[in-house]
């Protein structure tokens, strides 16, 4: 039992996910400061400095602070369009780079033997 573990544990795909979770932990704390120190400031002097988290209810002796929610919700779909418009540009560069890749295929020795001889024929040099 203890091989098997070892053996799953030593897998790539597992340190690829440990990987994966870490930089995702990073990448979150990145965005969560982008958005809580720029981007809702900023919309907040845009809006006229709107700030939900001062709502709420009293019902009976219970107090209901919806506006808690409410702010949690806004911020949540600014992070959301946030992280979307990072991985949106992220795939604009991948395919810039893939069809830079694809435009210069690999050309075989023996075929740009071929092409050299073609082009001294076509200026009319002897081989």
């Amino acid at each position: 039992m203890l091989k098997d573990f070892k053996d799953f544990a030593l897998k790539g795909n597992v340190f690829d996910l440990a990987i994966a979770v870490v930089i995702g932990a990073a990448f979150g704390k990145i965005v969560s400061s982008l958005v809580e120190n720029i981007i809702v400031p900023l919309i907040g002097v845009l809006s006229g400095g709107i700030d939900f988290s001062g709502m709420h209810q009293t019902i009976g002796k219970a107090d209901i602070t919806y506006g808690v929610f409410l702010q949690s919700v806004f911020d949540f779909l600014i992070v959301s369009f946030v992280i979307f418009m990072v991985i949106r540009l992220l795939a604009k560069f991948k395919r810039k780079e893939e069809i830079i890749e694809e435009a210069l295929p690999e050309i075989d020795p023996k075929e740009a033997l071929l092409v050299e001889i073609r082009d001294l024929l076509k200026e009319g040099k002897k081989l």
